[in-house]
């Protein structure tokens, strides 16, 4: 539980009209929504006996306990892409980037996840939205396991990650004592060889809305090249427009119980599909959406594998 500092400090960066529409929306969204109860009951994150109906469904079939196992099944992607205006210090930067951890979900509590970052070298970290499993209830063990994963990342420059739909604010004393610096419509600047790019991140667009892409870009140099962090694809009109160079998030999972081919069921987001798996364009803007590192409502995935993704700028 926080504290009134603890608030205080979140205020401060914040700012108080956004504080308080966070603190609203998860009481309106989240608790009233989603909990058992609640208006949105059998809505698929949390609907716990739809969930069984599934499990039960994939234990008939005989595929629950492979697509368990398939959760484990970390594919190390690694992406190219080339950025016009990047400065030549930043080339083959590598950047690290997990989505969706649902670090409470996963089968073995994050051991193989752990043990494959520590062979992973990379320039910067970037995590990219939903640290719990559930939108509700405790969050704790999130916290835990999220601490003991990143605690195997070696990043140059550090690690930075936002907050996503299933997140409270209330996280992120405890992400950023684990060494996560959380990006809530904020932006650092990461400098190599005597040049710098703009990182910036969006507090969640998809359920709180509380996005703000002016004031995080609000400290960009003219020319100066940027990276944006958020957790769904679904503002990439709006980043472009902005004037962002390369858009990173996740929340959609790939559609995580997909057929053969990749080919998605439910894509969760309110964007055209082409934006919800991959890496993508639009118009100026290059943009890259994971298939996420864990996963949520059942824990399964089929045709759909989790994946840890090392972005190469050049």
């Amino acid at each position: 539980m926080l504290d009134q500092s603890d608030y205080q400090r979140i205020e401060t960066r914040l700012g108080k009209d956004h504080l308080e529409k966070r603190l609203q929306n998860q009481v309106r969204r989240a608790a009233k929504l989603y909990t058992i109860g609640g208006l949105s009951f059998f809505h698929p994150k949390n609907a716990k006996r739809f969930h069984l109906l599934l499990k039960l469904f994939f234990q008939a079939l005989g595929v629950f306990r492979r697509g368990q196992m398939n959760c484990l099944d970390y594919r190390p992607e690694e992406v190219p892409v080339a950025l016009k205006r990047l400065p030549g210090a930043f080339r083959e930067f590598r950047v690290l980037q997990l989505s969706d951890l649902h670090a409470d979900g996963i089968p073995d509590t994050g051991v193989r996840l752990r043990n494959l970052l520590q062979g992973i070298e990379c320039d910067l970290c970037v995590i990219t939205g939903d640290f719990r499993f559930d939108t509700y209830s405790e969050y704790l063990a999130a916290m835990t396991t999220t601490k003991n994963i990143v605690s195997a990342v070696k990043a140059t420059h550090g690690i930075f990650g936002v907050l996503g739909n299933h997140d409270y604010i209330e996280f992120v004393p405890e992400l950023e004592k684990a060494g996560i610096q959380l990006l809530l419509n904020e932006s650092i600047r990461i400098e190599k060889g005597g040049r710098s790019l703009l990182l910036a991140g969006v507090d969640d667009p998809h359920m709180y809305r509380l996005h703000d892409l002016k004031k995080a870009l609000h400290d960009r140099r003219n020319g100066e090249i940027s990276l944006l962090l958020s957790h769904t694809p679904e503002i990439y009109s709006q980043a472009e427009e902005a004037g962002v160079d390369y858009l990173l998030c996740g929340h959609t999972h790939g559609g995580q119980i997909c057929l053969p081919g990749r080919k998605a069921i439910i894509s969760n987001a309110f964007c055209p599909r082409r934006y919800c798996a991959g890496l993508w364009r639009y118009r100026n803007m290059w943009g890259y959406t994971s298939r996420g590192t864990g996963s949520s409502g059942l824990a399964v995935r089929y045709f759909c594998p989790p994946e840890i993704t090392l972005h190469i700028l050049s």
